[in-house]
């Protein structure tokens, strides 16, 4: 039976545009095989294996441009499901690949049977040793551990763009380095210790005591094996010799046989061959890593000159000075930065196509030692051609600014290039004394191939990337692209002896070069290693190791052309670890990745409508539409704007008179909610919130789960129907309530009073800057109700009324507005103004609009804070973030407590209006990690600045969460 209002799903059909020769075929309708499927709901349980079409086609894309279609993916939730997978794979012949965040660039997390996904239920982590050792499970994200190991003053080694996404196991997997990582300091030397399950099923904690015996007793071939390469490795001078000296820079071609010569056991030789073995070789459940001393002062500075040979000139000797990142950028990417980034450098418009910038960045514990650093580059830098005097700064915020630019090259390479082009990111590395010369050659092949010729990267290492555009559904451009890695290799490896893959891993993407980069007798013991470890060749395979010397070249994906708001996508990744769905349906990636497969499919085609159907809930319904995606994007998408214009395509006549009648009644609609909000106050009371839940939920099941919300936890009180006597007279702003603290009052669990209004109105006027509310305020919104849901008619209505009224109120722009509502402050300045005419636009931009947290900020330092609290948890919104006001409300509760407690993986609560009533298994995944945390460290207040994240959060987290703006007013009223 069809539920009441309905969406019409096929109605976003098909993007306009021709079907791609490589759309799936009609044989994988439904899905996982059967009898496949069937064997791995025995083994692990139907919720940890993702069978739909729609769940193949999302996981078949990650960063790399390759597409391979999984038979199934699995979700492991421990050790024990690792070992049933690989025993499953070793009596049925089938293969399986790891796949944690998805942004590897090579092929090496994809897999056309059973792809194993270790990032959903792997995450966890723990400091040791007062934060000498950092122990992470696989699918931690490393700029979480990142933010935990700051609170210790320590930090990890490897620092690769995509720390914010990319996991601990990806990094250890790929041996992965970044800006800052000395070879010192990579993956490879700084774990300490590893949880292994091999193939076989063997699981090993290399920490034991017993390790080594217990490695010799269950894996006896392995470990005879490797002790036999060892002693063959040393008995050939030469060819340790050059081991030693492919290790002596950045190289992650092939397997890491420097191990043979580091270790002397075999369980120690296993461990070190594991890093950068990219899933080959075995599964790190566990790792235990050494960190480093964090710096405590950093200074930057950018050196612009007129050749990338006069910037890559300067490179050893900032080495020497003890450069921490010595980043190489080229003017294009310059000039486009310079577009795309406010507050950059003004000369970077002008300049030459090619000149070049260096990026540099010294950092130290003595803050005192800058002084002398700096003076030492102005001198290393006196007789340079440079184009704009040096301009060294500390300030963290521009310091982020130009690492933001640095490490979204990626994105503008990704906004300019043609439709329907790939983006490839490579990444090799030559001799460091031969960066300049390097640099030059790398150039004149990117052009003699067609290629963008720009370079960037790691030049303190010799580690360059360039990323190539090629159309990979054309033959005459694979063609190309096959020509230009011919030319590559023996540019990297036979003119300079260098790495064609320096901290990206092998992958695919480079298997066919690795006998060309190391010859014959080293990939002859990598391949011994690979079957000592893997005889039933279970894992990965043609990863790192190939016989197929055409695999680089094959199962390439299109990027077919789909709606403007998303086809710029590159499918990094990056949005994922703050998507708040990323838990129960899909990411922004991964809605794209099934728009995209749609733009494929023919017009009729049953896997189009199957797709379509599916899409319904895991992408549209789900969708938060908070926009938060589009801050870690490279190239900015709003995968939330997207969405909203699916709902706008979905929603029927029916549908759009309804939501125009609801805003035009929607001083009753908030009168009628306060009286449900009271009588439900009165049913929890008495019976328990239980009740309220069984009575939505029998709703539910008539209505459309978009439309009837549950009652998933305890609801606030209603809100008064009163504000408080404020005066328009004397008034030093408006206050415009926000319809939610209209009809919401507090938590069940707190006092009835002061209400939000009252505790505003109160502290304001104590610090000596009195607010007033019209009488009018009822039936105004800031319309991001009716805009998240899709409704055009009621959205422009409202947006129009609630305009004329601010204008009204604030005397045409000579009183600020002040807004308690962090999502409705942002509504009124992003999404409003698109739905206005001209003349309504121009009075919104005259008016100052104030978020409370801006607001009372600025009252601080007019009022006394009488006492302080000991811990208070702050729950950022994702509007705090659009705002850029998340660290404001920090500030504020800096003030109010002796410490102030973000939780490790705080990102959008996934309330989003009404979102989370309507889908409580959003808010759930949203906030799983921050719960995590708040279990284990309580606080003596829950504190955020929207009332519906608010109560979201306390369905999700049980902490009751409330605007920061209570404990403010509770904490500066007069002692008595």
């Amino acid at each position: 039976m069809k539920k009441l209002l309905s969406p019409s799903v096929p109605a976003i059909g098909r993007p306009a545009g021709l079907p791609q020769a490589d759309a799936i075929d009609t044989a994988h309708a439904g899905g996982t095989p059967h009898g496949l499927k069937g064997d791995l709901v025995a083994l692990l349980g139907e919720d940890q294996v993702l069978h739909r079409l729609s769940d193949l086609v999302r996981y078949a894309s990650d960063a790399s441009p390759y597409r391979y279609l999984p038979q199934v993916v699995v979700l492991p939730r421990d050790v024990e499901d690792v070992r049933k997978l690989l025993g499953y794979c070793r009596r049925s012949g089938r293969h399986a690949t790891f796949r944690a965040g998805g942004t590897s660039l090579n092929g090496q997390a994809q897999s056309d049977d059973i792809l194993i996904d270790v990032r959903r239920h792997w995450s966890g982590m723990a400091v040791e040793g007062d934060g000498a050792r950092l122990r992470a499970r696989p699918g931690t994200i490393l700029g979480h551990a990142a933010a935990l190991l700051r609170r210790h003053g320590r930090r990890l080694g490897p620092d690769p763009a995509s720390s914010d996404v990319a996991t601990i196991g990806g990094v250890l997997a790929n041996n992965a380095a970044g800006m800052r990582c000395t070879l010192e300091r990579n993956a490879y030397h700084t774990v300490a210790s590893m949880t292994l399950v091999l193939p076989s099923g063997t699981v090993i904690d290399t920490a034991a005591p017993d390790a080594e015996a217990r490695f010799a007793a269950a894996e006896p071939e392995l470990a005879a094996g490797l002790a036999g390469l060892r002693e063959q490795l040393l008995a050939d001078s030469e060819l340790t010799a050059r081991v030693r000296h492919k290790f002596s820079i950045r190289n992650t071609t092939g397997y890491t046989l420097a191990a043979l010569l580091d270790a002397d056991t075999p369980l120690e030789i296993f461990r070190r061959l594991v890093i950068g073995s990219e899933g080959t070789l075995a599964f790190i459940a566990e790792a235990v890593i050494d960190t480093l001393p964090a710096p405590t002062a950093t200074t930057v500075t950018w050196i612009a000159l007129p050749s990338v040979e006069e910037a890559a000139a300067l490179v050893p000797g900032l080495v020497g000075l003890g450069a921490e990142a010595v980043e190489l950028m080229v003017a294009p990417a310059l000039t486009a930065a310079a577009q795309a980034y406010p507050n950059t450098p003004a000369y970077w418009k002008t300049l030459d196509p090619g000149a070049a910038a260096l990026l540099v960045e010294f950092a130290t514990r003595e803050p005192a030692a800058l002084d002398e650093v700096e003076a030492r580059v102005a001198e290393l830098v006196a007789d340079a051609n440079l184009l704009h005097a040096l301009d060294f700064t500390r300030d963290q915020e521009l310091i982020e600014l130009d690492w933001r630019i640095r490490e979204g090259l990626l994105g503008i390479v990704g906004q300019l290039r043609p439709p329907g082009t790939a983006v490839v990111t490579e990444d090799v590395c030559f001799p460091p004394a031969r960066i300049a010369e390097g640099a030059s050659d790398l150039h004149t092949i990117l052009t003699r191939h067609g290629f963008l010729p720009g370079v960037a990267g790691h030049a303190a290492y010799g580690n360059l990337h360039f990323t190539l555009t090629p159309k990979l559904a054309d033959p005459a451009d694979r063609d190309r692209y096959a020509a230009f890695m011919s030319d590559l290799v023996a540019l990297v490896i036979d003119k300079y002896d260098g790495s064609l893959k320096a901290e990206h891993g092998t992958g695919i993407n480079m298997a066919p070069f690795v006998r060309h980069e190391w010859g014959d007798k080293a990939t002859g013991i990598m391949w011994r290693i690979k079957e000592l470890a893997d005889p039933h060749g279970v894992l990965a395979p043609d990863v790192i190791l190939t016989r197929d010397a055409q695999v680089h070249l094959k199962s390439f994906k299109s990027t077919p052309d789909i709606e403007d708001a998303a086809t710029h996508c590159i499918e990094c990744g990056y949005c994922e670890a703050v998507c708040p769905s990323r838990n129960v349906t899909t990411t922004p990636r991964q809605r794209i990745v099934l728009r995209r497969e749609m733009a494929r499919q023919p017009e009729g085609s049953p896997l189009l409508a199957e797709l379509l159907a599916e899409y319904e809930y895991d992408a549209i319904e789900t969708c938060a539409v908070d926009g938060t995606c589009a801050l870690p994007c490279p190239v900015h998408i709003n995968t939330g704007a997207l969405i909203k214009e699916f709902r706008r395509d979905e929603s029927t006549e029916a549908r759009e008179k309804v939501a125009l009648r609801i805003a035009k009644r929607w001083a009753t609609v908030e009168e009628l909610a306060r009286t449900a909000m009271g009588a439900a106050d009165i049913v929890q009371r008495t019976v328990g919130a239980k009740a309220l839940t069984e009575l939505t939920a029998g709703a539910r099941l008539a209505i459309s789960n978009d439309l009837m919300p549950a009652v998933p936890g305890p609801m606030p009180r209603s809100a008064p129907g009163k504000p408080p006597e404020t005066s328009r007279g004397g008034a030093a702003a408006v206050y415009f309530p926000a319809c939610v603290n209209r009809i919401f009052g507090r938590d069940p669990g707190m006092p009835r009073h002061p209400s939000l209004q009252q505790a505003l109105v109160e502290v304001s006027a104590r610090a000596g800057k009195p607010l007033w509310i019209p009488d009018d305020v009822a039936g105004k919104c800031c319309s991001t109700p009716w805009s998240s849901k899709g409704y055009t008619q009621g959205h422009e209505w409202m947006a129009a009324t609630t305009c004329d009224a601010l204008w009204t109120w604030s005397g045409h722009g000579s009183l600020p507005v002040v807004i308690d509502a962090a999502s409705c402050t942002n509504g009124l300045l992003d999404d409003v103004r698109n739905y206005l005419d001209d003349e309504h636009r121009a009075r919104l931009e005259q008016i100052t609009l104030l978020d409370s947290i801006t607001w009372c900020a600025d009252l601080l330092p007019h009022l006394d804070v009488t006492r302080r609290v000991d811990r208070v948890a702050v729950h950022p919104t994702c509007s705090t973030a659009h705002l850029g006001l998340s660290k404001t409300l920090e500030a504020i509760a800096g003030q109010l407590a002796a410490e102030v407690l973000v939780p490790v993986g705080t990102t959008c609560c996934g309330t989003a209006g009404d979102r989370g009533l309507l889908h409580p298994e959003l808010v759930v995944s949203a906030t799983r990690d921050e719960k995590a945390v708040l279990d284990e460290t309580p606080a003596d207040a829950y504190l955020s600045a929207n009332r519906t994240c608010e109560m979201g959060m306390r369905h999700a987290t049980g902490r009751a969460y409330e605007s920061f703006v209570f404990v403010l007013e509770e904490l500066t009223r007069p002692a008595a």
